[in-house]
């Protein structure tokens, strides 16, 4: 059956993004459905899949990564010196059999993301 990943990389330490927290959306056509939250581990990744099996449907999806805070936390500032507060990425889902992983490349003032493997 299906799943959906992530896996954060913060490249301005050189690490993994250990504690972020991410939000899975569901979107429908007027609105939007809050599926979970997450933080990550410290291998920047979650320690299940966001969704699998049945619970991976064909739609569209946003997951929603706030890297403001994690950044604060990392550099040990409560300024807004990070330039990204959150990060939205916005997927579409057309076989619930897949296996989708989204990983994210950060640093406070640039991301990167693609559909891995």
């Amino acid at each position: 059956m299906g799943k959906l990943t992530t896996h954060v990389l913060d490249v301005y330490h050189g690490r993994p993004a250990a504690d972020m927290q991410i939000d899975l959306w569901r979107i429908h056509t007027v609105e939007r459905e809050h599926v979970l939250t997450v933080q990550t581990n410290n291998d920047g990744r979650c320690d299940a899949p966001l969704l699998a099996d049945d619970a991976l449907i064909i739609g569209e999806y946003e997951l929603i990564f706030h890297v403001r805070g994690y950044f604060q936390t990392q550099m040990q500032t409560d300024d807004a010196s990070p330039f990204l507060n959150q990060v939205p990425v916005r997927f579409t889902v057309f076989d619930a059999a897949g296996h989708y992983h989204v990983p994210l490349l950060v640093s406070p003032w640039s991301y990167s993301t693609y559909r891995g493997s």
